[in-house]
């Protein structure tokens, strides 16, 4: 097979017959073997019924639905498990994602040799205030934090050989890094692709401006997690053990200040360095211990379920 398309979606109804067939015709026309893998995150409205009739007129639908809405992650998690193309695209079911961009991505990846190509919207149709701008200066921080050079990692539109998705975890709200995840997995021919952004023609956007903040929380975690996540001991054991290292030090100092040097002077308990060598210790102490669960917590973690289907067509 040469591509599968995996689509996320929550109360996109309107949206799918439109989107349905701009794929099946542009597939037909370049003669692509394909599957089309909607993964209902958990809709409210008829989204799934509507996604159970295209699937009668067209069998190269197939879908996944959730019990109840669980995140974007989730979903594209449980459409990469099923997905069985040479190529793997991604993209948002909103129709503000064209279609029309799959046969160079799948030409990218499939003949150039790319392992992963992100879309890059460099025009957008969104708020300048609450959508551009915020988006800009998100992924100039990924970009300096992650070493990941693109331009849009908010984009949905993204093609990758079918080997990339098999090797990432894609979990909580990590969607925004799947190239980031997929860098640190060994996958390194990373590039960009300008494409398309419509304005949105149904419905309203399922994310707002609070999508950034979480944005900026993740990509701290995924720092964290692809600098220290199999070795936390190496962070927390090295912090724990500089501030005790610290109040011990100072706390010989005051015993020797005390002792030898000026015996008659106020009691160490009244000394304010007294309580800030007390308190290093016991934070060191602290993060040691968090070394240590941490990786207690590695070696006995197991893979619990993070979503549950109620149905597959």
């Amino acid at each position: 097979m040469n591509i599968s398309l995996v689509i996320p979606l929550l109360n996109e109804q309107e949206s799918l017959p439109e989107l349905s067939n701009w794929i099946e015709k542009v597939m037909t026309s370049h003669n692509f073997s394909y599957e089309i893998l909607f993964i209902d995150d958990g809709s409210t409205d008829a989204s799934w019924q509507t996604i159970l009739d295209l699937q009668k007129t067209n069998s190269n639908i197939k879908g996944i639905k959730f019990l109840r809405n669980y995140g974007k992650s989730q979903a594209l998690h449980a459409g990469f498990a099923k997905a069985n193309g040479a190529v793997v695209i991604t993209m948002d079911a909103d129709l503000q994602d064209s279609p029309d961009e799959i046969p160079e991505l799948y030409d990218l990846v499939q003949n150039q040799g790319f392992d992963l190509i992100s879309g890059w919207k460099k025009k957008r149709y969104d708020s300048v205030v609450f959508k551009n701008i915020p988006s800009k200066l998100f992924n100039w921080a990924a970009r300096r934090i992650s070493g990941v050079k693109l331009n849009d990692f908010n984009c949905g539109l993204k093609a990758y050989k079918n080997i990339v998705i098999k090797n990432i975890e894609v979990s909580g709200e990590m969607h925004r890094y799947i190239p980031v995840l997929a860098k640190n997995a060994g996958f390194s021919k990373i590039g960009e692709k300008v494409v398309i952004h419509q304005a949105r023609k149904y419905g309203t956007s399922k994310f707002g401006i609070e999508r950034f903040v979480n944005g900026f929380l993740d990509l701290i975690t995924i720092w964290f997690i692809s600098k220290f996540g199999k070795r936390p001991m190496h962070f927390f054991g090295l912090l724990g053990s500089l501030m005790f290292f610290i109040g011990f030090v100072l706390t010989i100092y005051l015993g020797i200040d005390k002792l030898f040097i000026h015996k008659t002077a106020r009691l160490i308990t009244n000394r304010p360095e007294f309580y800030i060598a007390l308190t290093t210790m016991i934070i060191g102490t602290q993060l040691f211990l968090a070394g240590f669960l941490g990786e207690i917590i590695l070696r006995t973690k197991s893979n619990e379920e993070r979503y549950k289907i109620s149905e597959i067509v």
